[in-house]
């Protein structure tokens, strides 16, 4: 791990009732977690909501979206909804904002035009309204004269990224960056465009956090823990570039297939087409014992971890184990 203790995250997937999320989210903090993200997709429960559930039955733990998509929800929205969610947590939110799921936001019939431009206009006229600011803006979205009638102050805002630009840009913008791998590689790979970035990046800013924002599964029987992982890497499959396909030597034809049944909302049928490689390389996902090498090898590169979903086939048994796991590596 880099200088101090990096940041522990857990990412809760509304798919589940709120009251049972708010249940995690207690669990997670009593596991050692100190940040609980949820997840943002149209097809499960409002994860605003869910993070209200978790704020009343947590005392420390950060919490917010992770990731927030600013183009099914206006950033301004979205702004006050993270700004809402501070107040009740007593200022314990974090905001963080990607450019969505492609395929999903197909469903949406939404295009996911100028996606870093997209992510960094949120997250500026986000940190102005915070601040108490008015705000007009005309970019990839349009603000008037738009300001808040209640105070927020300081957030921090993490972006969520995956390729080089974005990564470089979140160095340089934002308070860290939630990337979104599960392969020692990829995480080294990541490592040198967050540097770059960081070159680049105004001492009034202040530090910054390189996390990895990670599939897990975690069981003490390896092919449970393997195939619990299957659905969450159809997705992260299905969104892939094709530089991290070749990297992983995944067939283009194979990641289109897991694609086409994504978009068409198969996705049972799509977790099947899910393969070993993609596995290996899309998850973090096995015993305990390999779980926390993974993670070592992780943490050579970066500041902290968020262990993502699905965490295991029994996510409360799963969540104790990853305590476990953290306090080891």
């Amino acid at each position: 791990m880099a200088e101090g203790e990096g940041l522990r995250g857990i990412e809760l997937t509304p798919e589940l009732p709120v009251d049972e999320v708010a249940d995690l989210g207690a669990a997670a903090e009593a596991a050692g977690f100190d940040t609980v993200f949820a997840s943002g997709h149209y097809f499960n429960r409002d994860p605003m909501l869910a993070l209200d559930r978790v704020a009343a039955a947590t005392d420390d733990v950060a919490l917010g979206p992770g990731v927030a998509n600013p183009y099914d929800v206006h950033p301004v929205k979205l702004a006050t909804q993270v700004g809402t969610l501070d107040e009740v947590s007593d200022g314990r939110a974090v905001c963080g904002v990607g450019a969505g799921d492609r395929s999903t936001l197909l469903n949406l019939g939404v295009e996911r035009d100028r996606p870093l431009r997209r992510v960094l206009e949120t997250m500026k006229v986000s940190q102005k309204l915070w601040a108490g600011d008015r705000v007009d803006h005309e970019g990839t979205f349009t603000a008037r004269n738009a300001g808040l009638n209640y105070d927020v102050g300081e957030i921090p805002v993490y972006v969520g990224a995956q390729g080089p630009h974005m990564l470089q840009m979140a160095a340089k913008h934002a308070d860290g960056v939630l990337y979104n791998a599960s392969h020692p590689d990829d995480v080294a790979w990541a490592a040198e465009r967050v540097a770059a970035g960081r070159e680049q990046r105004p001492d009034s800013r202040g530090e910054f956090e390189f996390v990895v924002f990670a599939s897990v599964s975690v069981a003490e029987e390896r092919a449970a823990a393997r195939e619990a992982a299957r659905p969450p890497v159809a997705f992260i499959t299905a969104g892939a570039e094709e530089a991290v396909l070749q990297r992983h030597d995944i067939a283009e034809l194979d990641a289109a297939r897991v694609a086409e049944a994504v978009e068409a909302g198969e996705y049972g049928e799509a977790a099947a087409r899910v393969t070993e490689g993609m596995l290996d390389a899309f998850a973090v996902a096995g015993t305990p014992d390999e779980v926390a090498a993974r993670l070592s090898a992780f943490l050579d590169d970066a500041d902290g971890f968020v262990a993502g979903s699905p965490l295991g086939p029994d996510r409360a048994d799963a969540i104790d184990l990853l305590g476990d796991v953290l306090d080891r590596v």
